[in-house]
């Protein structure tokens, strides 16, 4: 995973980043108000470094996500689809891949499963037998698994909120026609590491080692229990820049992951083209 690079017309795809580019190649603290977070930015920040609580007393959601990744004048678009469960922090996606310059599909969709600590995937190609996974464990990824899969983990994107030092309130909004408030500001990886639940301070903190720049740019959007309904995030990697859209609705939806056996994981060498 994120071994390769590709050339189209000339500019670099800083697959080796991105990870699937290389395939392709409130209710915060005691319970929010309506009026939290239209005051002072104090109480903006407070709001967004509550929603990963808020997340996790609502047990788990379905949940629509994008990445699109920008270098050299290309752009390029991850989409994935699945539902997470934030108690038990695992979750499954089935993630798209986007179509080669010329118009032809290169991979069938790859399946995710994130679990604490690991990335799981399958039909991840690059010489893997289509029946096996392939398991990564996410604190030796150097963005932490934010952006390899191609789907940021939504527990991850919502604890990374831990660490926002800046935030405002930009208004009333509504996200897939449910009311929310948006929140726009700066999350600093260090902290958020500091900040992290067990499950994902390791991979929290690699990627405070990784990325380029320590401060990741939000655009929050929050309902009126404190959950997260949208979250923008983009990222500084490599010679890329990638900005990560995350969608989560269907609160209470069941979720069934199953972890792959050990005899059904790839244990020899991934491809490098």
């Amino acid at each position: 995973m994120g071994q390769q690079r590709r050339r189209t017309g000339g500019a670099v795809v800083a697959a080796a980043a991105v990870g699937l580019m290389a395939v392709t190649t409130g209710c915060s603290g005691g319970g929010a108000s309506a009026d939290d977070g239209r005051g002072t930015p104090e109480e903006a920040v407070a709001v967004v470094r509550g929603t990963a609580d808020s997340l996790v007393r609502a047990g788990s959601s379905k949940a629509r996500t994008s990445m699109e990744m920008a270098s050299g004048g290309t752009r390029v678009t991850i989409r994935g689809q699945g539902a997470y469960d934030f108690g038990r922090q695992v979750g499954r996606f089935l993630v798209v891949l986007p179509k080669d310059p010329a118009g032809k599909v290169e991979h069938r969709p790859i399946t995710e499963l994130m679990a604490s600590g690991a990335l799981y995937m399958k039909n991840r190609g690059a010489g893997v037998p289509a029946d096996k996974w392939v398991r990564i464990d996410t604190a030796s990824l150097s963005d932490g698994n934010l952006v390899t899969g191609g789907a940021t983990d939504p527990l991850a994107a919502a604890e990374l909120l831990r660490g926002v030092t800046k935030a405002s309130y930009v208004g009333e909004t509504a996200v897939a026609g449910v009311p929310v408030r948006h929140y726009r500001g700066i999350a600093d990886l260090p902290r958020a590491a500091r900040s992290a639940s067990e499950g994902q301070r390791k991979a929290l903190g690699a990627a405070a080692k990784g990325f380029r720049k320590g401060g990741v740019p939000f655009d929050a959007y929050v309902d009126e229990e404190g959950r997260l309904r949208k979250l923008r995030q983009r990222f500084s990697v490599a010679d890329a820049e990638v900005a990560s859209t995350t969608l989560l609705y269907d609160f209470g939806a069941r979720v069934n992951v199953r972890l792959p056996a050990s005899e059904d994981i790839f244990a020899g060498k991934i491809a490098e083209k």
